[in-house]
């Protein structure tokens, strides 16, 4: 253990910030993601649908990690579990551990049946410390490992914390496949963009912050090296495009299981998000780290 104060907000986002969001309703967003439910930033090629997008980003990512036949892995954010069921029916992996804070993707995962996906409604700064693994994958997490208002010299001893945890938890060599949201190098944000974003960090992704690549990689030194890193806003400006697309086609159904207001508010969230990685306010960081 690093001794780590978690009162001074190194927790992350609370698990109350996390059920408001991704506990809305699980089949709501059924409506609109890809059959996995994988929700997060998709890998596209010429010819691609949302679903065969996403299993790319997931073998790339499994790839990345070296994964394919390990013995244990562990997914830190692991959704309704598509990254889980990619490692052990696609990969070879014997048994896949998630973490999530989401009641209802714990449920989900659960009812799957899976004997060899486990899901833990865990923290992951709570995983026991003597767990140990082959290859570790985290993907669309790390945006709520600090809050917001946090100094950066506060963000960067939180992420610390996790990446001393993956360390402890890592052979020699084991491997970190990472991807998260980054903040973008367009600093000319107009008023309209400043209400959207204040809009998403209050209602739709409360007590969250989006980290710098900087402090990614300042946080991981001396602890892993940085083996491949690449920046894709354009797919997640397109991903967000197709979610955006899905749930205005099925509208009348999300209005039924959600409301009018809350299919509204994710809407606006969806066209809203699609345009920042457009225009380059936010980045999308695929990183794969190495244990040194």
């Amino acid at each position: 253990m690093t001794g780590l104060d978690t009162s001074r907000g190194y927790r992350g986002s609370s698990a109350k910030a996390v059920q408001q969001h991704y506990d809305l309703s699980n089949e709501f967003y059924g409506l609109w993601l890809d059959p996995g439910r994988t929700y997060s930033c998709a890998l596209w090629a010429d010819g691609d649908t949302l679903e065969s997008a996403q299993n790319r980003k997931l073998d790339y990512l499994i790839e990345g990690a070296r994964a394919t036949g390990a013995e244990r892995v562990l997914d830190v954010g692991c959704g309704w579990g598509s990254l889980l069921l990619r490692l052990t029916e696609q990969h070879g992996v014997r048994h896949a551990v998630g973490l999530t804070l989401s009641r209802q993707q714990a449920a989900w995962i659960d009812a799957l049946g899976r004997p060899r996906c486990e899901v833990r409604l865990q923290n992951w700064i709570d995983h026991p410390v003597d767990e140990h693994y082959d290859a570790i994958i985290s993907i669309g997490a790390f945006e709520h490992f600090a809050r917001s208002g946090l100094s950066r010299r506060d963000r960067i001893a939180g992420y610390r914390e996790f990446f001393q945890r993956c360390r402890s938890w890592l052979p020699s060599g084991g491997r970190l496949a990472l991807q998260t949201n980054v903040k973008g190098n367009n600093p000319r944000v107009d008023r309209k963009t400043a209400r959207e974003m204040l809009f998403i960090n209050d209602l739709i992704f409360p007590e969250t912050e989006i980290p710098r690549p900087s402090e990614v990689l300042e946080a991981s030194e001396n602890l892993f090296d940085p083996k491949v890193a690449r920046n894709d806003p354009d797919h997640y400006a397109r991903t967000t495009r197709e979610w955006y697309d899905g749930l205005r086609a099925r509208r009348e159904e999300a209005i039924d299981l959600v409301g009018a207001t809350q299919t509204a508010s994710y809407l606006r969230y969806l066209s809203a998000v699609s345009d920042h990685f457009h225009r380059r306010h936010i980045g999308l960081l695929r990183i794969t780290f190495e244990a040194v």
